[in-house]
């Protein structure tokens, strides 16, 4: 696979989000399965994995250290803190608690040094000077190799940059999310920050599949995101026909589309679509030798963006422990 700059290290230009191998989409699959999808991805070329010690209350890290653990070398590691505690979900980025939960990450990991390490989300209780200070000593420490940022905005990354340098800034963008494109985006290339796409495919929807809300399970977050609700959810199916149609015109599966069509926005992109599937990471894997010519990037740009999408990307709740710009339908 083609490779992109994060930071000090080279990657995968499409790196796995290991998320959905322990949570948030409905039930995990099985060990099996799930080792199949990582070590698979190995494989395929992948050399950038992301975690975070939220995902399955642990589970996910110790999956990934568990599974990949023998082939450290081959890859760079990402996981994230200040989004986690014990059986709850809490946002707390004060210094003592991030610098907990980063030993116990390690410990989780089986590894001596975390590569990437995110603040998951920006707890406005604390400064952001002070969050980042944290991870700052932990980087002295030789705990963590570099510094990332999830779910900020622009400002935000600007003030953390000026602590210490952010290496990557890790966000949702797909072509049905198009928030980066107010102000994040030049402000990663303007800092040379690298810019982490996550739910490249629409949480799914873009993947081409034919998917049911009604049929999710209870667990799964896309319960509680408007744009997979009621009418919100029949006016966005409107506009997935024509997406599949660029993606037949384009010779690719619509997943493929959205990755690529990131690819081609700007090198400075690096999307992490996740997957319970072998299959769809090998598709996914396959997305990075797909060229889109300008006609097909413009298409894309038209048939879905901030005007055409129907309902924000989270709920109230959700939307409240988030730093991004806003798109005017999220006002």
């Amino acid at each position: 696979m083609q490779t992109r700059k994060l930071g000090q290290f080279e990657v995968s230009a499409i790196g796995l989000g290991c998320m959905s191998l322990s949570h948030a989409y409905g039930s995990p699959p099985p060990r099996e399965q799930a080792e199949a999808v990582l070590l698979g991805a190995l494989d395929a070329g992948y050399t950038f994995f992301d975690t975070a010690a939220v995902y399955g209350v642990g589970h996910n890290e110790r999956l990934v250290g568990e599974v990949l653990g023998p082939h450290r070398d081959k890859f760079v590691l990402a996981s994230k803190c200040g989004l986690t505690n014990g059986e709850l979900r809490e946002l707390n980025g004060s210094p003592e608690r991030l610098k907990k939960t980063c030993e116990e990450s390690l410990q989780r990991l089986n590894v001596d040094v975390i590569d990437l390490y995110y603040l998951h989300r920006w707890d406005k209780r604390v400064p952001i000077e002070d969050s980042v200070g944290a991870l700052a000593d932990l980087v002295n420490e030789g705990k963590i190799r570099s510094i990332g940022l999830s779910e900020v905005s622009a400002p935000t990354l600007r003030r953390a940059h000026a602590v210490h340098p952010i290496t990557a800034l890790q966000t949702e963008y797909s072509p049905w999310t198009r928030n980066p494109e107010i102000a994040v985006l030049d402000a990663c290339r303007e800092l040379g920050v690298a810019f982490v796409a996550f739910s490249p495919v629409g949480r799914g929807f873009l993947a081409g599949g034919a998917l049911d809300p009604s049929q999710f399970e209870d667990h799964d977050i896309r319960k509680a995101m408007p744009r997979f609700q009621g009418e919100a959810y029949q006016a966005n199916l409107r506009l997935l026909d024509a997406f599949k149609a660029i993606a037949r015109e384009a010779g690719c599966t619509p997943a493929q589309l959205c990755m690529a069509w990131l690819l081609q926005k700007d090198d400075i992109i690096i999307p992490i679509p996740g997957t319970a599937k072998p299959d769809h990471m090998r598709e996914d894997a396959a997305a990075a030798d797909v060229t889109l010519s300008a006609e097909v990037m413009a298409k894309v740009d038209a048939t879905l963006n901030g005007d055409t999408v129907t309902g924000s990307r989270y709920s109230p709740a959700l939307q409240a422990a988030v730093d991004t710009e806003k798109m005017p339908s999220e006002a």
